[in-house]
Order: C-alpha cells, then sequence, then structure tokens
C-alpha cells in the first residue's frame, strides 16, 4: 500500500506555521489556524486504520503510516478529531519529507515552547502530541 501525499514538510514548513501563529494574538485565533491545517491533511484510508498504525495515549484516535522513500521518510496520518487532525500537520511539518537523521535532530521541544503550544492543550492533548512523536521518532530510528 502506498501513502496518499500531504503538503506538510514540503509546501507547509515548520517556518510557515510558526511565522502564521505570530500573525496571532489569542489562542482563540491561533485555534482555528490549527484547525484549518488539519482540514489540508488528506484522510487515511480506512483500510489502513487498523491497531497496527494507532497511536496509543492519544485522547482521540490517531493513526501514522510511514515508509521510506529515496531516503526520506514519508507519513500518513489521520485522526477523527479536528483539532487532533491540525495537531499532527503541525508535528508533520516538522517530520515529513525529512531524512530520518534530520527528522532525529529537529528540536521539536523547542518548535513547540516558540509556539507556546503545549501549555494550552488539555493534559491528555499533550500527551497525546507527545505519543504521536514519540512513535515518529521510533521509526525514525529504526529506518
Amino acid at each position: 500500500m502506498s501513502l496518499t501525499p500531504n503538503p506538510f514538510g514540503t509546501d507547509i514548513t515548520v517556518e510557515d506555521v510558526l511565522d502564521t501563529l505570530g500573525f496571532f494574538d489569542d489562542w482563540e485565533e491561533r485555534y482555528k489556524y490549527i484547525i484549518d491545517l488539519g482540514k489540508q491533511l488528506p484522510a487515511m484510508a480506512d483500510d489502513k486504520k487498523t491497531d497496527e498504525h494507532l497511536i496509543r495515549g492519544c485522547q482521540s484516535q490517531v493513526w501514522i503510516d510511514s515508509a521510506i522513500v529515496d531516503g526520506k521518510l514519508m507519513l500518513e496520518a489521520d485522526s477523527d478529531a479536528q483539532i487532533v487532525k491540525g495537531l499532527l500537520g503541525m508535528v508533520l511539518t516538522a517530520y515529513n519529507s525529512k531524512t530520518p537523521a534530520d527528522a532525529l535532530a529537529f528540536d521539536i521541544e523547542g518548535y513547540f515552547a516558540e509556539i507556546d503550544l503545549i501549555k494550552h492543550l488539555s493534559p491528555t492533548r499533550g500527551n497525546g502530541i507527545r505519543a504521536m512523536v514519540q512513535r515518529i521518532r521510533e521509526i525514525a530510528a529504526n529506518a
């Protein structure tokens, strides 16, 4: 099975997310932007929404599939919650279409700190986003 391409990490970069979030003064506007990001994440085929791809530790259901293509980590992800799809998009900007070494070297905590993300999420959403990152880093480490 092939992966459905998405714009994260290529057309939408970490810098794009940081720049756009920097325009907004309050978190209500930032949440709207994050939800809009999620709308740009293509749906994953239902036959891929299996236990193998399910991320444990997330409040919502989250699935991540991956492949190495031309030495780069290619990721496909989906969630049953719109805000979580947006958070997935933010995470994918950091890791999708990167070499495994670049993915492992990326300072995700610094990225989240720069946008002050974690403190604006519920504890369960914060744990969920960390579980997503951990799975992607495991995929990169095993590549």
